[in-house]
């Protein structure tokens, strides 16, 4: 039994390393995994027989002697579908093995108060139609969703979802019993999921500790600590838009508090700060005013410095608490923060300890508005990378 175990955990370690890597040589594999290449030529044997990778000669390798065969995900035959559910757009995806997106629908979402039905109706017409134009010989092995708001963890269920009025919505169940599959439908939030497919895939490769800012119309985090997510008692951490950085004089935020990190760098505080009429909103009227800025437009400029002093004070806070090697901005806040950013870094020299500082890294998003959909598209596949032989089995009902 224990040496089942091993080979089970043996099989899943490899394939997740071809999966985030992309193609690995069985030498880099002995190596990482500390096992011989034995062992590594028999686990990945089993793995190409299920049909999870194939094995290829490498390309001009500038080495003599016999070169090690590459091992590369089947990024085509074997997929998860992915949800993406932000304030103004649904995104559904078929993402390949390897963390490839293959094919992709998007929709826009009103702003029209709590919509669960339509959405999870979009959603599940999207995933239908992704896994019916699917080739034929591929298989679905699993689904992940990602919501803008707090996700109770185990059961999908939005606990809270401020920005479009959602308090105790079934999201997951509703998807999953909407495509019919035989699995619940894991769901995470946006930023958390963000910041692990940051971690993972994008600018904050390589760091073990890292903090990730999502914009949409308000401003989510996640944070990595020594490597993982810090998810919290309940699931609810790192909700980073409402830690308060004005009490006093701050503007009122839609949790119920005052002066919270989203309600002073939020999509409403850039656009009021620059003067753009109450009924405009989006991420391309943001857009707008940050090109306004650069092209020299005062009151423009005068928003991005007041949008980006409070961000650092925010970001300043945060560097104090967790010491992170790199600090990523995503969402709107992508576009945001290069106009933004010397007053981020004013903030941070003024008001971070020396020590903090001297290391830490400021950079936008790699993966841009794919960060969440390629986060859930982590959680579509974490079954299958914990029981690689196991986790083999089609996710939606056979036929087409």
């Amino acid at each position: 039994m224990l040496q089942e175990e091993i080979r089970r955990r043996n099989l899943g370690n490899l394939l997740r390393h071809v999966h985030l890597d992309g193609s690995v040589s069985r030498a880099a594999l002995a190596e990482r995994m500390g096992l011989n290449r034995s062992t590594i030529m028999a686990l990945t044997l089993e793995l190409t027989a299920a049909g999870l990778v194939r094995e290829e000669a490498p390309t001009d390798t500038g080495r003599t002697g016999r070169p090690s065969l590459v091992v590369r995900p089947e990024t085509a035959g074997v997929y998860v579908l992915a949800f993406d559910v932000a304030v103004d757009w649904l995104t559904a995806a078929r993402v390949g093995l390897g963390g490839v997106i293959l094919d992709r629908r998007l929709a826009a979402r009103p702003r029209a108060g709590a919509d669960l039905d339509r959405v999870v109706e979009v959603l599940a017409g999207f995933g239908r139609e992704l896994h019916g134009t699917a080739p034929p010989e591929a298989v679905c092995v699993g689904v992940g969703a990602s919501y803008c708001g707090m996700i109770r963890p185990g059961d999908g269920m939005v606990r809270f979802g401020p920005d479009m009025g959602w308090v105790d919505q079934a999201f997951g169940a509703e998807l999953g019993h909407r495509l019919g599959l035989a699995r619940p439908v894991p769901v995470g939030n946006e930023a958390h999921l963000g910041a692990v497919a940051e971690q993972q895939r994008g600018a904050g490769l390589g760091f073990q500790n890292m903090i990730y800012l999502h914009g949409d119309v308000g401003v989510g985090g996640g944070i990595i600590v020594g490597g993982k997510l810090l998810d919290g008692d309940g699931g609810y951490a790192c909700e980073l838009g409402h830690m308060v950085v004005n009490p006093h004089h701050g503007r009122p935020c839609g949790c119920g508090s005052r002066g919270c990190l989203e309600a002073e760098v939020g999509e409403r505080a850039l656009l009021d700060a620059a003067g753009r009429p109450a009924d405009l909103f989006g991420r391309d009227a943001l857009r707008d005013v940050v090109t306004d800025a650069g092209r020299g437009d005062p009151a423009a400029r005068e928003a991005l410095h007041r949008i980006g002093d409070w961000l650092g004070v925010g970001v300043a806070n945060l560097i104090n608490l967790f010491n992170p090697g790199i600090v990523i901005f995503g969402g709107m806040l992508r576009d945001v923060y290069p106009g933004a950013a010397d007053q981020v870094r004013t903030r941070i020299a003024d008001n971070v300890l020396p020590v903090a500082r001297e290391r830490v890294r400021l950079r936008t998003s790699a993966l841009g508005d794919d960060a969440t959909l390629v986060g859930a598209a982590e959680l579509g596949f974490s079954e299958l990378l914990a029981d690689p032989l196991g986790g083999v089995v089609p996710a939606l009902p056979p036929g087409r």
